[in-house]
């Protein structure tokens, strides 16, 4: 063992419960850390983002436009994408994030109809063009909305 080694023993030492004005021999009496008068020594500090009076910065940009709380997140894939599958497989929305195709498709996938399909699929997602399902049943694949 040696003197570099030593440490205080485990919970023997306290942090976050320094007590500020309590006196000069704490070191942090009288104006327990916060200097001598003005705003930032009073008790009501100013808000987040107060710049002292003068118009804030936020309020000087314009508002513009409004969030659609109905809208929905889907994901568009093209019909050429679904050739990485087997012949004859079930293609759902969890096979395509497992081949890497989407990755988070939150309110559902529909499949548009650019590009070639060569493979029969069964397709089950969330929405399809009129292109692209025309293709699909064309190889005798089917296509459904779930």
């Amino acid at each position: 063992m040696n003197l570099s080694e030593l440490r205080p023993a485990e919970g023997s030492k306290h942090s976050g419960n320094f007590r500020k004005g309590r006196g000069h021999g704490s070191g942090n009496g009288k104006t327990a850390g916060k200097g001598h008068k003005g705003q930032k020594a009073r008790s009501g500090a100013p808000r987040v983002g107060f710049e002292g009076g003068q118009t804030p910065f936020i309020r000087t940009l314009p508002k513009r436009g409004f969030t659609n709380r109905n809208t929905k997140e889907i994901v568009a894939i093209n019909v050429d994408r679904l050739n990485v599958f087997e012949d004859g497989s079930v293609v759902t929305i969890d096979s395509l994030m497992e081949y890497g195709i989407v990755r988070n498709p939150r309110d559902g996938v529909k499949i548009l109809g650019n590009g070639e399909l060569t493979k029969k699929l069964d397709v089950k997602v969330s929405a399809f063009s009129e292109s692209a399902a025309e293709k699909i049943k064309a190889l005798g694949g089917n296509a459904e909305v779930i």
